[in-house]
């Protein structure tokens, strides 16, 4: 059975909620889905992962650190990520804020690794976006996220 990983930073519990939200989908569309805190993932976790999702506030246009010291640490599995389902979701103070440079900065890192990115060609294209607490908008994008990436990875893992 496909599985997958959402993996977060979160200190205000905004992209927390829309980590859960993505995870809850992916579970509820059949990918057997854990949702951790970045603090508590290890390389090991994200190789033992069919579908990878990222999510970060935004900082300056980039992920959080300790995001960035995940995709750091994962170099000495370099090639090992090729073919996995790969995504990406942030949050931010402002619009205009970075989020979608936060998710291509994230997206990079899992192109690089030879992941799977699938865009959405309604709603968040790059990925789901809040400014400040995820609202019902957001909520439905991380919801449809991960219904889409729960279906990329059956048809790739299944």
């Amino acid at each position: 059975m496909a599985n997958g990983l959402v993996v977060y930073y979160s200190r205000s519990g905004n992209t927390r909620q829309m980590a859960e939200t993505i995870a809850e989908s992916m579970n509820n569309e059949g990918v057997a889905t854990k949702c951790k805190s970045v603090a508590d993932t290890s390389v090991d976790d994200l190789m033992a992962a069919d579908a990878i999702v990222v999510g970060s506030p935004t900082y300056y246009g980039h992920m959080a650190a300790p995001l960035a010291k995940l995709f750091d640490d994962s170099v000495s599995k370099h090639g090992k990520f090729d073919g996995k389902i790969g995504a990406a979701f942030s949050s931010s103070a402002n619009i205009g804020g970075g989020n979608e440079t936060t998710i291509l900065n994230m997206t990079h890192a899992l192109l690089i690794h030879g992941m799977i990115i699938q865009g959405d060609p309604q709603g968040d294209h790059y990925g789901p976006v809040s400014i400040g607490k995820p609202d019902d908008r957001v909520i439905k994008q991380c919801s449809r996220r991960g219904k889409r990436i729960a279906e990329l990875t059956k048809k790739h893992f299944s």
